[in-house]
């Protein structure tokens, strides 16, 4: 009888732990700027349902990822190991290994339902979940395909961000309820070609914003940056990006406009063709040219980055409704920065802050302070170490992130002194491939195959890195401070490509 008894008590221990498991909600975004979002300070759009998620939780101001650049980050994320260990280094060459542990398969097999709907970009099916839908490659703003865990490739007609909200709500609602669960949410927005819904297409049309202080950056001191292709002036390109085409022919190539419905094309094109006509009566040229662009391409950005929000909105809606808030876990985060404009740039990339770092706010009820802020250095590293922690699973090993729940609970006072970063695509845009190190105050980054030499970067007196101090004379003790630091990280994470470099230079 006794037996019997502790039995019980045990089993009903176990269960009341693993009923208040928390619920988790991880809504990853494409190429989303945290100089766009309210809770950043940004002032160019409203962003009230990003903003609610920090106001209602906690806002990371230094939080950055490992290697800027879309497939990658999502491997990392998914992972907890950097590109050199998960073998997802680039978008060109990439294929990701399904077999390797992630946190999904660490939460699957501990009895959470799983799911991940939308932007995937991994080029191999995902494995691990209990439930998939994703889109084929980079994925269509306009009547979306999926591939389904079935096997069958669906074509939803609406809106990308529409179509990926309702697909998760659906999933929501038709889940387990006696399971705790993880969602994934990728959106395509803000992703280049910028194609904003038909019913935002005139949210900034009137609106006029003003040019970033660096937009015509001479480059001086910095070879890799004088080499990049990713000039809103001579790579941004007016049919593909600006939809000014120059004909109908021209038109009719374009594969994001073919698949639009009559009344969706009609309407979109309507828009369009207006803001040609006008460009054509005025006959800009040189830097009235560009700066036209630059106005258009933020009109455009920011009209596609509201229907993001808006949908991370239906998000917290729909929890709320569904009495799901107080034991759910909601993070926002973007796979990486971005360039409004900063260096005359659109893109990502480099190591620079605007593309390094990345916008990310979590509410945690219970555990985090509303309105808090957090200035520790964290990485998209850690997403998937602090997601297991709070589920109260071991964190595996092999995963090179840590946990970041003891820097917001208070239990830690001081996380990371550096942040090490490795990018490697050496093809699109022409960004050199380099690593580097930043304590926050100093970056100092080595470049190679394209490019070849260091940059040393002062943040404290030149945040906009405009001023390349490597090899200045009163640097000698940072610069030699930095490099031990910075070999120390490459001997931590076993980055050997990165140790060889650094040895042969």
């Amino acid at each position: 009888m006794k037996y019997l008894l502790f039995l019980g008590l045990a089993l009903l221990s176990f269960f009341s732990i693993y009923a208040q498991r928390p619920n988790i909600v991880l809504i990853v975004s494409d190429d989303h700027s945290y100089q766009t979002i309210g809770a950043y300070g940004g002032k160019f759009m409203q962003t009230p349902n990003i903003d609610r998620i920090a106001k209602e939780g906690i806002r990371f101001d230094k939080a950055y990822v490992t290697n800027s650049i879309c497939g990658p980050s999502r491997a990392v994320i998914l992972t907890g190991k950097y590109s050199h260990k998960n073998g997802f280094k680039d978008n060109a060459n990439s294929s990701f290994d399904g077999s390797q542990n992630t946190f999904i398969k660490e939460l699957t097999k501990t009895g959470y339902q799983t799911a991940w709907i939308g932007k995937w970009h991994l080029q191999t099916n995902p494995q691990g979940f209990t439930y998939w839908q994703v889109l084929p490659g980079q994925g269509s703003y306009y009547n979306p395909d999926f591939l389904m865990m079935n096997g069958e490739r669906k074509r939803v007609q609406g809106y990308v961000s529409d179509v990926v909200e309702d697909a998760a709500e659906k999933w929501l609602s038709e889940r387990d309820p006696s399971q705790p669960f993880c969602l994934v949410i990728g959106h395509k927005n803000t992703h280049r070609t910028w194609m904003p819904d038909i019913k935002d297409l005139r949210l900034f049309n009137q609106s006029t914003f003003p040019l970033p202080a660096n937009f015509y950056d001479s480059y001086e001191t910095r070879a890799a940056a004088a080499v990049q292709d990713m000039t809103i002036d001579k790579t941004m390109k007016m049919g593909y990006d600006l939809k000014m085409f120059g004909s109908k022919e021209e038109e009719d190539k374009e594969f994001s406009i073919k698949r639009m419905t009559p009344s969706q094309r009609k309407a979109y094109m309507t828009f369009y063709d207006s803001i040609h006509a006008d460009l054509q009566s005025k006959k800009l040229s040189g830097k009235e040219l560009v700066e036209w662009k630059y106005q258009r391409y933020m009109q455009d950005y920011l009209a596609t980055a509201a229907s993001l929000d808006r949908n991370i909105g239906r998000t917290l809606d729909f929890l709320d409704k569904h009495d799901l808030s107080k034991n759910t876990i909601v993070i926002y985060v973007s796979d990486q920065g971005f360039y409004m404009g900063e260096h005359g740039w659109f893109d990502k990339r480099f190591m620079y802050e605007e593309s390094f770092r990345t916008p990310m706010v979590m509410r945690y009820p219970g555990v985090v302070k509303s309105g808090s802020v957090n200035s520790n250095m964290v990485m998209n590293l850690d997403i998937g170490p602090t997601l297991l922690d709070a589920a109260g699973i071991k964190v595996p090993n092999d995963m090179q992130g840590k946990s970041f729940l003891p820097l917001i609970k208070g239990s830690a006072k001081k996380g990371r002194d550096a942040m090490y970063y490795h990018y490697y695509e050496n093809g699109e845009h022409s960004v050199s491939p380099h690593f580097g190190i930043s304590t926050g105050r100093y970056k100092l980054i080595r470049f190679y195959t394209r490019v070849s030499g260091w940059e040393l970067f002062d943040l404290e007196k030149d945040p906009s890195e405009m001023r390349n101090i490597y090899g200045q004379k009163g640097y000698e003790k940072v610069t030699a401070d930095l490099k031990k630091k910075l070999a120390q990280l490459i001997d931590q994470y076993e980055d050997e490509e990165a140790k060889k470099i650094l040895v042969i230079h």
